[in-house]
């Protein structure tokens, strides 16, 4: 079974993770994760237990422990998706590709309202104009 441990104090290392869930059955491995940039702990690790027994009665034991000063979070831990890689890039929250509205600013051009243009009307709903400078109000 592996378990994630998080909340764990930054001088923790991976021996120290190993004998504090030893006593609860066979520890087949235990990792603090660090961060790549700067070598230093990120706070969390995981620990892979022999069995599915020892590993439930290992997160009972453990959940909520003071360790080195910090209570300890403790649980099974999730699979992995392809997209739980980390890091930068990833998706959602910006949303590019259409619209986007005018933001001001100077932009020639004809952007259609009542000059003419062949767009018919402000585009994409309410926005109104945000200001700055357009070609034709000097």
């Amino acid at each position: 079974m592996n378990i994630y441990v998080a909340n764990v104090p930054y001088s923790v290392k991976d021996q120290d993770l190993h004998e504090l869930f030893s006593p609860f059955g066979e520890v087949t491995s235990a990792k603090i994760i660090m961060d790549k940039a700067t070598n230093r702990s990120r706070g969390f690790g995981f620990v892979e237990m022999a069995n599915d027994e020892a590993g439930r009665a290992a997160i009972e034991g453990t959940n909520g422990k003071n360790f080195h000063g910090r209570d300890l979070v403790v649980n099974e831990a999730r699979p992995r998706t392809e997209g739980d890689r980390g890091g930068f890039g990833g998706g959602g929250g910006r949303g590019f590709g259409g619209g986007g509205g005018d933001r001001g600013g100077y932009r020639g051009g004809d952007r259609g309202g009542d000059r003419g243009g062949s767009r018919g009307g402000d585009r994409g709903g309410d926005r109104g104009d945000r200001g700055g400078y357009r070609r034709d109000e000097y």
